[in-house]
């Protein structure tokens, strides 16, 4: 068997583990499992590409074998210092940021890999243009949602005029760099270059734009969205480096990535054109976002909500970005438990895109021991919460605005939310009136049944187990 064979073979086995990874990440009891398969076929694809660069390499070995060590190093060095430093409320931010090294990748690559072909042939300059525009887009629209994610500049929509025409006109000015560049391809590497980056430019500023006209409600989805680019943009480079491999992961990630936007889209009640297009379409009033109407509320202490908690019967625990800034998973895993044991039928209940990332909220309860069979989809429990005495809201505050429902003019009208309002009880646990990260007020936070519980999550948590 020769190197190159067992190169494909090995690849062949390492697309297969990303296939059963995947798998095993769509269940809450196999994504351990999942994320292990998916570590032993990135490692085997690693190697097997050491393997297949050694061999082709024009250099000796030991100076090619050399370069690719202190590659390898500097990316693990980097990487592992940043996996056990993020908090995990920090997941989102760094994910895009994550994109956004794909998207930059995929750019140099097909710069690259036009300079070093002496005579490319037209399917292969179409390859290396879209790899650089798809590229391009993936890196600056990353690098926005960074920056909107972790709070470095405000969510709220960038409401240029006419920022749909100004897309539009930057497709257009794309597609007529294209046709110089297919036309300048005869007279070497040098005619096309200014072509490929004049596109280049153009992309990089349309991938800026596109992300920061969407406000900070879609942000979820947008995260979604740039994974899905980042796989198109891998899948082009690897079409432009001839890697297999590289083709496979990021048809799985771009087409995984799209499935799980368009699915999050149906969660909000949005329009997928209209998100990834960069609201294309949107209302400008409905995008601006607005503080909304206010009102008197009520507050209450950590002896009061024990006693309520005392004579309930049953409890559902609402979780949401605040609750893990304040790390309160964990105090709240105990109080659950000793509700239970008091015979207490408590159970959470999770939206779909509570925590600015799908399954975020999942991943810290489990983390807390949190059983999976009581932590329920938003369509599983919002038919329960009329027959709840007390519901406790953890940080949560668009995914349970009863605005989406009764505000046609919201900028989050239509999106589905936990009904929370519908219980006996409600207790918001929230450090101030604020509002969420859409910038939109809460109704509920004014109702009769409502009472507000100010302070740090974990601290008052702790405070009713206390009194309890």
């Amino acid at each position: 068997m020769t190197a190159t064979s067992l190169v494909q073979a090995t690849y062949l086995v390492a697309a297969v583990l990303f296939i059963l990874s995947l798998a095993g990440l769509s269940k809450q009891e196999a994504a351990r499992r999942g994320n292990v398969l998916g570590i032993v076929g990135m490692v085997l694809a690693l190697a097997a590409t050491v393997v297949l660069a050694l061999e082709r390499s024009e250099r000796p070995w030991p100076q090619t074998a050399a370069l690719i060590v202190l590659v390898l190093l500097i990316g693990a060095a980097v990487g592992t210092w940043r996996a056990r430093t993020v908090e995990m409320t920090q997941m989102p931010e760094l994910i895009a940021l994550l994109h956004s090294f794909v998207g930059l990748a995929a750019v140099l690559v097909g710069i690259g890999s036009y300079l070093t072909d002496p005579e490319p042939d037209t399917v292969h300059l179409v390859e290396v243009y879209l790899g650089v525009l798809v590229g391009a887009v993936t890196f600056t629209g990353s690098v926005v949602a960074h920056l909107k994610l972790a709070g470095r500049i405000r969510s709220a929509p960038l409401m240029l005029p006419g920022r749909n025409w100004l897309n539009l006109a930057a497709v257009l000015v794309a597609a007529g760099f294209l046709a110089w560049y297919l036309n300048a391809a005869g007279g070497g590497p040098a005619a096309g270059l200014p072509a490929l980056l004049g596109m280049t430019v153009v992309a990089l500023a349309l991938g800026w734009h596109l992300v920061a006209s969407i406000g900070g409600g879609d942000m979820p989805v947008v995260v979604s969205m740039l994974n899905s680019y980042s796989g198109w943009a891998a899948a082009a480079a690897g079409f432009m480096l001839g890697n297999d491999l590289l083709i496979i992961t990021g048809a799985l990630v771009g087409s995984s990535g799209a499935i799980l936007s368009y699915l999050m889209c149906q969660a909000m009640n949005r329009s997928f054109v209209s998100v990834i297009l960069g609201g294309f379409g949107a209302e400008d009033g409905a995008a601006a976002g607005g503080e909304g109407a206010g009102g008197e509320h009520r507050e209450t202490f950590p002896s009061e909500v024990a006693e309520e908690l005392k004579s309930a019967r049953s409890v559902i625990v609402v979780p949401g970005y605040g609750m893990a800034v304040a790390k309160a998973q964990y105090p709240l895993a105990d109080l659950a438990d000793k509700l239970r044991t008091r015979g207490v039928d408590v159970r959470f209940g999770v939206h779909p895109v509570a925590g600015r990332l799908p399954g975020h909220m999942n991943v810290l309860l489990a983390e807390a021991k949190v059983p999976y069979d009581v932590v329920l989809g938003m369509e599983e429990i919002n038919g329960d919460f009329a027959e709840t005495d007390v519901v406790l809201v953890i940080g949560a505050n668009d995914t349970v605005n009863p605005a989406a429902q009764e505000d046609a003019a919201s900028p989050i009208a239509g999106m589905p939310v936990l009904e929370v309002w519908r219980a006996k009880e409600v207790v918001v646990f929230k450090r101030s009136m604020a509002t969420g990260y859409a910038g939109v007020q809460n109704p509920l936070f004014f109702k009769e049944n409502t009472a507000m519980l100010f302070g740090d999550a974990k601290e008052q948590v702790e405070k009713i187990i206390q009194a309890l």
